[in-house]
């Protein structure tokens, strides 16, 4: 079975065409958020009860609209509906908007992903680098097909995570395919106040992506990449150890106060 979800909810027209991409392949189940979930990162549900209601979304699948976080609407799938089936890969997305280089961490699309991947379901995140909610997601469809086809037919890479991202263009500009690294780069912030109807200041969180890559010609880092008109996959995961300083901090080794 394979298992889709999403962050921008079970209406958005992302998770339609990824849907439509999967089709064919094996039983799908949906499990999607019942509305916007965009940037709640890894977050899940332990205060408030999780209401799972089925859903008519999606003809002749089943569809279940949750209203928790991405993150527990897989562990929901996994663990109440789907308990007694095997998911053989979970796909989330199609993601209005990057998530590329450090986006990763604010994801909901990509939280969702890495859930799945945590409890062993080999997982990818499909996004595409248009926020408009009437965005064409005609190329990225075919992209996302193409790969899902591949990697169930060479399950042999195991319980991976893959971070897929997809230029907005038609897809005869789109020029392939490359594996990439995470790029390195921040967010420029800036909060814009204003005043509401009672005179209360609110802030309203802008910025603009600062990339921090010395080589804007490798095309092997996401960024980079997408800039150039190619579709970027990272293999990633979520073990956050920085292994090469690890060595760095031999002064505090068996320290005591």
């Amino acid at each position: 079975m394979i298992l889709i979800t999403n962050d921008d909810g079970i209406t958005a027209p992302g998770i339609k065409a990824l849907v439509e991409a999967a089709a064919g392949f094996d039983e799908i189940m949906v499990v999607a958020p019942d509305s916007p979930q965009s940037a709640k990162g890894h977050a899940i549900t332990i205060n408030a009860p999780l209401y799972i209601r089925k859903s008519k979304q999606f003809e002749g699948i089943n569809a279940y609209e949750c209203s928790g976080t991405p993150a527990d609407c897989v562990k929901l799938a996994k663990n109440v509906l789907a308990k007694d089936k095997k998911i053989k890969l979970c796909i989330s997305g199609i993601n209005h908007g990057s998530n590329a280089s450090i986006n990763i961490i604010y994801s909901g699309t990509m939280s969702a992903a890495m859930e799945a991947s945590l409890e062993g379901i080999p997982a990818i995140g499909f996004s595409l680098l248009d926020y408009n909610f009437d965005a064409d997601f005609s190329a990225a469809k075919e992209y996302a097909r193409l790969i899902i086809g591949t990697l169930l037919n060479h399950e042999s890479y195991g319980a991976s995570l893959l971070n897929v991202n997809i230029p907005a263009l038609p897809l005869a500009d789109i020029k392939g395919i490359k594996i990439c690294r995470q790029g390195k780069g921040v967010w420029e912030e800036n909060f814009q106040e204003n005043k509401d109807p009672r005179g209360q200041s609110y802030y309203w969180l802008t910025g603009t992506f600062k990339s921090h890559e010395a080589n804007h010609n490798d095309l092997h880092v996401d960024i980079n990449a997408l800039d150039h008109g190619y579709v970027s996959i990272v293999p990633s995961h979520h073990d956050l150890t920085q292994y090469e300083h690890l060595s760095h901090f031999s002064m505090l080794e068996n320290q005591k106060p």
